[in-house]
Order: structure tokens, then sequence, then C-alpha cells
């Protein structure tokens, strides 16, 4: 087998390996689907090794694939960066640089940030992923995770980007036809519209004031979703009370279709203070298209998140 082509039998192995398809494989490369297979069939074949089990609904590793993929893996991230400090990377930074956030976080301070990071380094091509599920950044080949809230126990590198606070809100035609609630114990005479996740029904919590206890509230109302922007437009249509951090409320909050509520309690969802983290492997911390990236994505945050100065 041909070097290069052996390089992207590598490549598109290590990607279907980490995606469980084949045809996604081939559309990140810019393949047929008949193509990657043909590769990667090619790549078993002068190994003298299966790598892949083919079911019609799933591709999942065989043992031998298994030990072979964390290799492999491992050694296209290390010849990504000795080709990347070679060719000047840390003077020039170059490359695909791979995003992965959560969708709404990402339509809203990832994505309309992109284009004056690339006009500032137009050696740089982005890679960006926008889903909610968390993935493991060295398993699919991530330079940089974006997730919000708490984080478990990981051998990654977690750097907090940005603290965030909950905001209690609803429409002013909401408050005009049922009053403004007193205290956190008067949502229960109100519509609370309820995000539900894949931990559940979402939880409100409220710190009192002038002390560090954090009170849970039994909340009901008529809307329960699974999608928070949908939420939203309902809070800002007058259906209810809704709680959400204010980097997804931002917009509303500052064209006033949506006003703050009991602002003199701290907000969440469950019971302590979260934060936004971007996640990375150990040996992106090396990269310069990572490097630059953090920081200009730092500057734009700033010290006090844009989306709370107001």
């Amino acid at each position: 087998m041909d070097n290069s082509i052996r390089l992207l039998a590598l490549r598109l192995f290590v990607r279907v390996a980490a995606s469980g398809s084949f045809s996604e494989a081939a559309r990140y490369y810019g393949l047929p689907t008949s193509s990657a297979s043909r590769h990667i069939a090619s790549l078993e074949q002068s190994l003298g090794q299966r790598l892949l089990y083919r079911h019609t609904r799933a591709v999942r590793l065989t043992e031998a694939g298994e030990r072979y993929f964390h290799e492999v893996r491992d050694a296209l991230a290390r010849l990504e960066l000795a080709t990347e400090q070679v060719m000047g990377g840390a003077q020039h930074p170059q490359g695909v640089l791979r995003i992965n956030a959560p969708v709404a976080f990402g339509r809203r301070h990832i994505a309309p940030h992109l284009a004056r990071f690339q006009q500032q380094y137009p050696d740089i091509q982005v890679d960006l992923t926008l889903e909610d599920r968390f993935i493991d950044p060295v398993q699919e080949g991530a330079d940089v995770v974006i997730r919000v809230g708490a984080l478990a126990d990981s051998s990654l590198v977690a750097r907090s980007i940005a603290r965030q606070r909950f905001i209690v809100c609803a429409s002013p035609a909401y408050l005009a036809a049922h009053g403004e609630p007193a205290s956190p114990g008067a949502l229960s005479q109100h519509n609370c519209l309820l995000y539900r996740g894949s931990k559940g029904t979402q939880l409100w919590y409220f710190q009192e004031p002038h002390t560090s206890r954090a009170v849970r509230y039994a909340l009901s109302g008529n809307l329960v979703a699974n999608n928070a922007e949908s939420l939203v437009e309902a809070a800002m249509a007058g259906q209810g009370v809704v709680m959400f951090p204010s980097w997804l409320l931002f917009e509303p909050l500052r064209q006033q279709t949506l006003v703050p509520l009991l602002t003199q309690w701290e907000a969440s969802e469950d019971g302590y203070l979260d934060n936004i983290y971007a996640i990375y492997p150990e040996n992106r911390l090396r990269s310069s298209k990572v490097s630059v990236f953090m920081s200009y994505l730092e500057h734009i945050i700033g010290d006090m998140p844009y989306w709370d100065r107001s």
C-alpha cells in the first residue's frame, strides 16, 4: 500500500472507529462511502487482521482493532502536531481546528465569532460540530470541546472560560396579567415552563440572600420541553416563567422581551454554581492553533462575560 494511501486509510479507520459509521467518515474526508470501505479493507488486508465488525446498523472494533485504534489515534495526533511545528505553526498557526460545542451555546457564542478569528488566522481551517452529547475529544479527534456545567472526573485538561449565571424571567405581557413573584416560594402560583434534559426535568434552586444555603422549590407548569430555545420562545410569547443561563437569555433580556425576576436570589438548577469549560487533550496544549483560539475566545468573552455586562 502506497504511504499516502495508507495514511488516508489510517485516518479513515480512526474516524470510523470513533463515529461508528463509514458514511460519516467518508463524508468528513469528502469521499464516497464505497471508497472509505475499500481503503479500510485494503488496510486490513495489508495487516492480515480484521479491524472492524461490519453490521447493517453499526460498526464496532474487533479486539485487534481496539488495540490498533488507540495506537494509531495517538500516532496521528503526534504526527499532526509535529507537522504543524515543522511548518512554522508556532509563528503562523495553521491546519484544521476541530471544535465541538453544545448546540445553543455554539450557535450564539462560538459560530458568530469565527469569521473574525479566521480573518486574523487565515491559515486555520475550522471544523465546527454542534451537539449536546458529551464527547471524548481524544476518542473523536476534537481539539477543543466546549461544555457547560459540572464536569466528570477526567484526565483531560479543563479550562474555565466563564461562570454560568442563571436568571428567572418572564415577558412583560405575562407579568402584566399575572403579577411579579416577590419570592421563590411565590413561583408555585405561576406557570413555570420546565426544561427536560438527559438528567430529567429541570430543578429550580435559589440561594437565599446573605446565606450559602440553596433551597429547592417544587414547581409546575403547562409546558415541559427537551429544547431550551422553544421554552424561551414560549416565555417571550407570554406563556410563563423560565429559568435559564444568562448566555441563553442574553438577546431577549437586552431587547427587553423578557424581564429578569427575583434578582436578589442566586438561582441554579442543581444547587451549585457552574462554569463553562473548554476541554482538550493534554497534547493539544502544545498546538499553536489551539493556543490562539483559546486566547481569542477568552478575549471575546472577557473577564465578565459580555452576555452579563448589561
